[in-house]
């Protein structure tokens, strides 16, 4: 059985979560995908405010595809999360509590994700019509230049993943 979270995902809760347990995400979640993270990255380097706050708060990396006639949103699946390796650090220095995508994370952002007591969510590839359905609003909340890989504030209901990640560093992926 699943266990339901919600967002903004607390510490405490974070910590709790371990590699393998299946979870039903519900709450604001926000869309980015590289572009995005790098504009991200890039103003925490100027000391700039960020568009969104970060504390708490979890990161899926998707660009959905345009919705169908009654829908908030197209088809959502994951995107590869090592492409998120370079900018996901200094993210997680800045609150955030969780990232959802697919495949692998480099050992430096599983340090930072035992550092910050977070979590790397996994959501299945190839399921991105399913996952949408999980999508019960969407609205692009900065970045409107990047179309699809604008950054998105998403409210979802039992959105199905599973802990890849946990925040002692054990993963659901076999490491040699």
């Amino acid at each position: 059985m699943a266990e339901k979270i919600s967002t903004p995902l607390a510490k405490k809760k974070a910590e709790q979560l371990r590699a393998g347990e299946e979870v039903l995400i519900s709450g604001i979640i926000y869309s980015a995908r590289d572009m995005a993270h790098k504009r991200l990255t890039e103003t925490i380097a100027r000391s700039e405010p960020l568009p969104i706050d970060l504390e708490g708060q979890i990161i899926y990396f998707v660009g959905p595809s345009p919705a169908s006639p009654g829908r908030p949103a197209g088809s959502a699946g994951p995107t590869t999360s090592s492409r998120m390796d370079p900018f996901s650090p200094i993210l997680l220095d800045n609150g955030l509590a969780g990232m959802i995508g697919k495949g692998y994370r480099g050992d430096a952002v599983i340090n930072f994700l035992i550092k910050n007591k977070a979590v790397h969510f996994s959501a299945v590839g190839g399921a991105g019509a399913l996952l949408s359905k999980s999508i019960v609003k969407s609205e692009v909340v900065a970045y409107h230049d990047l179309g699809p890989e604008a950054i998105r504030r998403l409210e979802v209901l039992d959105f199905p993943a599973v802990v890849a990640y946990d925040s002692r560093g054990a993963s659901i992926y076999e490491r040699k």
